[in-house]
């Protein structure tokens, strides 16, 4: 019989890919600035240098925010900070519609975070760890403003879940 391991933080799977893009979409606009530079004769190392630091400036925009939860906790790390919210411990949760939806959680600690739906919806693991601090926030009654919130977002991935399920399955 084997002892169990204790399991890592649970993580987006997709963030490699979408921060690998990122990167991808700055060095080509490296190459092409340094190409059409370089083309009309202007390329100094100066402007080499001014080019890979625009560069980098555009990669780190377009830098996915890395998404990772345990046992109580949801953490936000962009390159700039990292936001943790303990999800044990929260008072309040929002959504805001428009553009670019997001979820804005705040804990008893004063932490807050802001989160693309999206990649709750698009890593169950994610949901889970939210989902079971929720409930324990609830259990000790310091959320006291949007569980509806989270409900119409777990019944949303659950849904989805479910038609993904089926779609592998062949029955839809």
């Amino acid at each position: 019989m084997q002892a169990s391991r204790p399991r890592g933080p649970a993580g987006d799977r997709h963030w490699r890919g979408s921060a690998r893009l990122a990167v991808s979409c700055a060095l080509l606009f490296c190459v092409m600035a340094l190409l059409v530079d370089w083309d009309a004769g202007s390329l100094t190392v100066l402007r080499c240098l001014l080019w890979v630091a625009v560069s980098v400036a555009v990669g780190a925009v377009l830098l996915p925010p890395r998404v990772s939860a345990g046992p109580g906790w949801l953490a936000v790390r962009t390159p700039w900070r990292r936001h943790v919210v303990h999800t044990d411990a929260l008072t309040a949760v929002r959504q805001y519609a428009g553009v670019s939806s997001h979820l804005v959680l705040r804990d008893v600690h004063g932490h807050r975070l802001e989160l693309d739906p999206r990649t709750l919806t698009a890593n169950p693991l994610l949901w889970h760890e939210l989902d079971t601090g929720v409930h324990r926030s609830l259990e000790r009654g310091t959320l006291r403003h949007g569980a509806n919130v989270l409900e119409r977002l777990g019944r949303r991935i659950d849904d989805e879940t479910m038609r993904a399920v089926l779609r592998v399955s062949g029955l839809r």
